[in-house]
């Protein structure tokens, strides 16, 4: 795609993008730890991709993120969303859309290096 067409998107279809590619990226991760019990690996992946762990662990790459990536998380937390699933405050689930909003922003513009630098934070963050 190109850059033109990736800016026309709404930060929510930025968001739908890089929430499967978190989820991805989590499930890939769990792989790496070497063989176990399939219910090992879901419960570990479905507590990285709760809205709740991903709101806190946003506020610990605050830091690491450029002037653009900032706007970009913005954007995506500011959007209007849908329901707010029962597991998350509104709070959490709008900065956890800023998060994949900056995710799938990153890898549709060709960055996936860089995503994939912020989910290895996201992944050290076992306790968030």
């Amino acid at each position: 795609m190109k850059l033109k067409d990736i800016e026309a998107f709404s930060p929510s279809a930025w968001a739908y993008i890089g929430d499967a590619y978190y989820e991805l990226a989590m499930r890939l991760f769990s792989l790496q730890e070497g063989p176990r019990r399939m219910s090992q690996m879901h419960e570990e992946t479905a507590h990285f991709v709760r809205a709740s762990f991903q709101a806190k662990g946003e506020h610990a790459l605050e830091a690491m993120l450029s002037a653009e990536e900032q706007d970009i998380y913005r954007r995506g937390r500011n959007q209007k969303s849908g329901q707010v699933p029962k597991s998350a405050s509104v709070t959490e689930y709008r900065r956890s859309t800023g998060l994949e909003s900056l995710i799938g922003y990153l890898y549709l513009t060709g960055r996936e290096d860089r995503a994939l630098e912020l989910l290895v934070v996201m992944r050290g963050l076992k306790e968030a």
